[in-house]
């Protein structure tokens, strides 16, 4: 038998080196490698069951630890506070907020191999002779899975199945990476299939891949810049690319959802659903959040900041909450949004907290450590009575796209302004009299705040480094995570990011 392994991509989990401490057995679990056995020495395998392996590869988004975390533990819409011994965890997610992680850090190791170890994936789905419709999934999925390691660190490892396990990964750099990027979903587009708001969005779209692109070329200033902390130059030309991606998306029926905004959340049908997670759930959006005595008990775990709140000024806009019914229905007591004040049950009793025996109300003031149960405002968008799929791309993030693009000098029919206040009108929101920079990235967390996109929009609007609660390090570097330690040491192609 011939074994091609990869261990120099991932790195091994720490927690796994300590799970083995103190055992006796030396045999080795392959924790930070794929084995593939052949018995002609070239891979081969089943590329629909790896494809299909590939999709439920997408349930570690839902988390909220890992890749999650990076993405809105470090930005200012999310505090994790440390109650009492809870939360503590080693300081993992106070340094996240506190922007005072290293690369010995659990949950950038952890990121670090989910992501690589799933672009491998789609790299031994290639090489397995699939149909072109699979290659072009695989491709949009390679893509998808890259992006984020190039966002988040800067750099990107990339091994061919047919490399022997001794061999180095080659690294590309941010450029080199985005350049590889795009021409995989260019490739992919032809053969994905035309998928509007009533189709699977479950796979790959040729509405995902715009969506990712738009994505991308909104962003191509920073991860083509010199300095990853900027300044940025944001041209033209790539505005209008963004534009035209938002547009194609718009052209096979994706709108705004006009009159619930919750209900894009839920088992609903809507008109902004683009590409979900089918594996998994996004009950974790809801348990990380609500306390030990909310219907249903929670982890007593994650809050908004109050500054972040204070952003939601019209109290007409959706976006800011939807009261809980009081009619009976199955946790109809939950509120949608922003949960603060006294909390009721389904039968809009008042909840008592069990730690103090005290009427539960949530307060807007909340400390990084030694904070109080009931201390932090709560954020529900996905209901537990109705929660739909966990949602990776939606229209509005498309539609702000699109707006961001005609700020920054793309040729749009539509200028920001009347975009941005088409979705507050959609939203039940007043219109804004002007739009700059800072209108603009203040719409983008009303409208997206807790999905996972938060860090992104900071970095590029030059706000990540600026202070919050609780938050005082404006150090540049933070605008990438380090590669963690075990990764650096079994790979000496890699190189530390600038400030690690």
């Amino acid at each position: 038998m011939m074994y091609n392994k990869f261990p120099k991509l991932l790195a091994a989990s720490v927690f796994s080196l300590l799970a083995f401490a103190a055992c006796t057995d030396l045999k080795v679990a392959e924790t930070d490698s794929v084995i593939a056995e052949t018995t002609t020495g070239v891979f081969k395998g089943d590329p629909t069951a790896l494809l299909v392996s590939s999709y439920k590869d997408l349930g570690a988004f839902t988390d909220q630890a890992n890749i999650y975390s990076l993405y809105d533990h470090t930005s200012d819409e999310m505090i994790p506070p440390t109650r009492g011994t809870d939360w503590g965890d080693n300081g993992v997610w106070r340094t996240l907020h506190q922007h005072t992680w290293d690369p010995t850090h659990a949950f950038v190791l952890n990121s670090w191999n989910q992501l690589n170890q799933r672009s491998y994936k789609c790299n031994e789905i290639l090489v397995s002779d699939p149909s072109p419709e699979e290659a072009a999934q695989a491709k949009y999925l390679r893509a998808f899975y890259m992006y984020h390691v190039m966002d988040l660190f800067g750099q990107v490892p990339i091994r061919q199945v047919a490399d022997a396990a001794e061999v180095n990964p080659k690294v590309m750099n941010r450029s080199e990476a985005f350049d590889f990027i795009q021409k995989d979903l260019e490739e992919a587009m032809p053969l994905l299939p035309q998928v509007g708001p009533t189709g699977d969005h479950t796979k790959a779209s040729k509405a995902a891949a715009n969506t990712l692109l738009a994505r991308m070329y909104l962003n191509k200033a920073i991860y083509k810049a010199a300095n990853p902390a900027g300044p940025y130059t944001f041209d033209k030309a790539d505005m209008d690319k963004v534009i035209g991606y938002c547009d194609a998306v718009a052209a096979v029926g994706y709108d705004l959802e006009r009159g619930d905004y919750f209900k894009i959340f839920s088992k609903s049908a809507n008109n902004e659903v683009i590409f979900v997670s089918a594996e998994g759930s996004a009950q974790n959006r809801w348990f990380m959040t609500l306390h030990y005595d909310n219907n249903p008990s929670g982890w007593n775990g994650f809050a908004t900041l109050a500054d972040f709140y204070a952003k939601f000024n019209d109290n007409n806009d959706q976006r800011k909450g939807r009261p809980g019914l009081k009619d009976g229905t199955a946790f109809s007591g939950l509120s949608r949004g922003f949960l603060i004040g006294q909390q009721f049950d389904d039968k809009g009793a008042v909840i008592t907290n069990s730690r103090n025996k005290q009427p539960l109300s949530f307060t807007s003031d909340v400390s990084i450590a030694g904070a109080a149960s009931e201390k932090g405002i709560r954020v529900i968008k996905y209901h537990p009575a109705d929660a739909g799929q966990y949602i990776v791309f939606r229209y509005a993030d498309v539609f702000l796209m699109k707006a961001e693009a005609a700020l920054r000098g793309g040729t749009s029919t539509k200028s920001a302004k009347d975009l941005v206040n088409e979705l507050r009108t959609a939203r039940g929101a007043g219109v804004l009299a002007t739009v700059d920079a800072a209108a603009m990235i203040d719409e983008r967390g009303r409208e997206l705040y807790w999905e996972g996109i938060r860090r992104v929009d900071q970095v590029r609007f030059s706000t990540f480094t600026s202070t919050w609660a609780s938050k005082t390090s404006t150090d540049p570097a933070r605008v990438l995570f380090p590669v963690p330690q075990q990764a650096m040491d079994s790979n000496p192609n890699l190189r530390q990011n600038p400030g690690y």
